[in-house]
């Protein structure tokens, strides 16, 4: 099973919408239309988005190290 991390290529904003797509098996592009597509819709996706931009660790990043 494939860790949930932004990855540092491949990603538009915040890298949300990659992670997902590499997460579920799919592409990013589908992903991000899927997520667009969902804002037409009443409900919280955009602010899940911004927390799991917050949330999700960055990739290259060293877990348990903030800087």
């Amino acid at each position: 099973m494939t860790s949930l991390a932004r990855p540092t290529e491949g990603r538009m904003i915040g890298g949300v919408c990659a992670a997902l797509a590499r997460r579920f098996g799919t592409t990013p592009t589908t992903m991000r239309v899927v997520f667009l597509a969902s804002c037409l819709l009443p409900g919280p996706q955009f602010l899940l988005y911004l927390a799991l931009w917050v949330l999700l660790p960055d990739e290259g990043r060293k877990h348990g190290s903030a800087w």
